[in-house]
């Protein structure tokens, strides 16, 4: 018999799962749309029965000691998600409460970028370090803070928010009420914004001044500046200095060993990092200068369900 965590990934468009042991090993995988149903409790009969089905596929004897969950604005100290703006379902979902009540084991509930940070400590480039931050890079900016060993969590569940530290007073208008913040300038949405604001104050030449706004994607600007498109490597040296200058704040406040970088937008390698590393170091206080690595993510493609399995596994190991 294989003891193996149930590492669950709720999206805004597929939930996607895994049964992953302690050496992060999946022994299968499964998803579902996640929005296709009106009542959660519904959502949730639809995925206990896709668990089920991926079971019974397995050729070896799989004991679940627990599930971890990682989804919008999930509450470790609760359980629940609370009014997750990109779900259909509002409100407070008692997650944690229902699956446990179902499947008879353990249930841990985070968001995905904390998730993350657990997986990278559990299974990644982390797994020697007691202090370090992960920085999810995708349609928005997230993050998850290790420190002296655990999660920073803060009294409500819902402490390390980097993406929304603002930096920009009165700035560009983000989704969560505020303007200015991180994350409406780092993240794909963000480089998207700061691409068309850059097409419309130059006038040089650019492959980008044929896309429209609604095709245009981060991916596009990164190839476009690894063809040694001018105005693509601004935007990407404009952005990284936002996030230098952002984690050169953070840093002093936690003073992480390691910035591990996940996402799309993290793909874009050195055009993101070469900046981001230039303007950390100039910023930094000068007590933790030369001493804070910045480092692509060691998860890889299951980084969701890795990350949600290690929210048990951090228990167990």
């Amino acid at each position: 018999m294989k003891d193996i965590t149930i590492g669950i990934d709720i999206g805004g468009t597929n939930t996607v799962f895994g049964f992953i042991d302690s050496e992060g090993k999946s022994w299968g995988e499964g998803s579902i749309p996640t929005q296709t149903q009106e009542r959660f409790e519904d959502y949730l009969k639809d995925l206990y029965k896709a668990i089920d089905q991926t079971i019974k596929k397995s050729e070896e004897d799989l004991h679940i000691i627990g599930v971890g969950i990682g989804a919008p604005n999930g509450n470790y100290r609760t359980g629940t998600i609370d009014n997750a703006a990109n779900l259909r379902w509002k409100g407070i979902l008692d997650l944690a409460k229902l699956v446990s009540e179902e499947l008879k084991v353990p249930v841990k509930v985070t968001n995905d970028a904390n998730a993350a940070a657990l997986g990278e400590r559990i299974f990644g480039g982390a797994k020697d370090m007691s202090d370090f931050m992960v920085i999810t890079l995708g349609t928005g900016l997230g993050s998850g803070i290790v420190v002296n060993g655990d999660l920073l969590y803060g009294h409500d569940g819902f402490a390390g928010e980097v993406g929304h530290i603002i930096v920009r007073p009165g700035g560009r208008e983000c989704g969560c009420g505020r303007r200015g913040c991180l994350e409406t300038y780092v993240s794909a949405t963000g480089v998207k914004r700061t691409a068309y604001k850059m097409l419309a104050k130059h006038l040089g030449d650019s492959s980008l001044r044929d896309v429209p706004f609604n095709q245009l994607t981060a991916k596009m600007v990164a190839d476009a500046a690894n063809k040694q498109d001018l105005l693509a490597k601004e935007i990407f040296a404009y952005t990284g200095k936002m996030l230098g200058e952002a984690l050169a704040n953070v840093a002093t406040i936690t003073s992480p060993k390691a910035i591990f970088f996940f996402g799309g937008l993290a793909k874009a390698g050195d055009l993101l990092f070469d900046p981001v590393r230039e303007t950390l170091e100039k910023n930094i206080l000068f007590l933790y200068k030369g001493k804070i690595s910045l480092l692509a993510s060691e998860l890889g493609d299951d980084a969701a369900i890795l990350g949600a399995s290690a929210l048990i596994w951090n228990e167990q190991l």
